[in-house]
């Protein structure tokens, strides 16, 4: 007969535990991966943020957010992540580099959402509130990016192109990506604990970020 690693006889649920537990990793790469591809073209639209971050190029740009052993803290943060660190790149006494303080706020609040963790072997670790608040929060990110402005009436971040014939949303289909990846973990989450999920509406135009419970 089969038995796990320690032994113990196995139980042909730990199939479907497995299963679930490479769903929910396969899931985060995907969200990072297109947390890496719009910093990307956020610094291509945005080439002054680069410069303001001392990097050569936006390679460079990304892998200092997403490739070091920072823990999602940087000195021009002021040692703030999550919603803090978004927030940050939305002030107009904010001198520092906005993509760092967008990407890294956006990709602190996620993760800890999967409670800081990028390998899982037992789903209950996931909670479904925090991965449906993250969701929320994400769609609250998009809304600020691409309507917040300075005092001179200028959008702190360029995304999407508005003009022309054609209008590029690249930007809502890569994050939209992000939302539903959240959405999905929140429901199997939920699922697998027989917990409910408390939905929250609110108004873009008035929306604070959710906490991280």
């Amino acid at each position: 007969m089969p038995s796990t690693s320690a032994g113990a006889p196995f139980s042909p649920g730990q199939f479907a535990k497995s299963d679930i537990d490479r769903v929910a990793e396969a899931q985060q790469r995907e969200i990072f991966a297109n947390l890496k591809l719009l910093t990307d073209k956020l610094y291509r639209r945005n080439p002054r943020e680069l410069r303001k971050s001392g990097v050569s190029s936006r390679a460079e740009g990304v892998a200092r957010i997403f490739d070091g052993n920072h823990g999602w803290r940087f000195n021009e943060l002021r040692g703030v992540r999550d919603a803090q660190a978004i927030q940050l790149a939305f002030r107009d006494d904010y001198q520092g580099d906005r993509v760092l303080a967008y990407a890294a706020g956006l990709a602190s609040m996620i993760q800890t959402a999967f409670n800081d963790k990028t390998e899982f072997f037992v789903l209950d670790d996931l909670d479904a509130q925090r991965l449906y608040n993250a969701a929320r929060n994400v769609e609250i990110a998009v809304w600020k990016l691409s309507t917040n402005r300075s005092a001179q009436g200028q959008l702190f971040l360029l995304s999407n192109e508005g003009t022309g014939p054609v209008r590029n949303l690249s930007y809502e289909r890569e994050f939209g990506k992000i939302i539903g990846s959240l959405d999905v973990l929140s429901k199997i989450a939920a699922d697998k604990s027989n917990r409910t999920v408390v939905k929250v509406v609110q108004s873009l135009a008035t929306a604070v970020f959710l906490p991280l419970p």
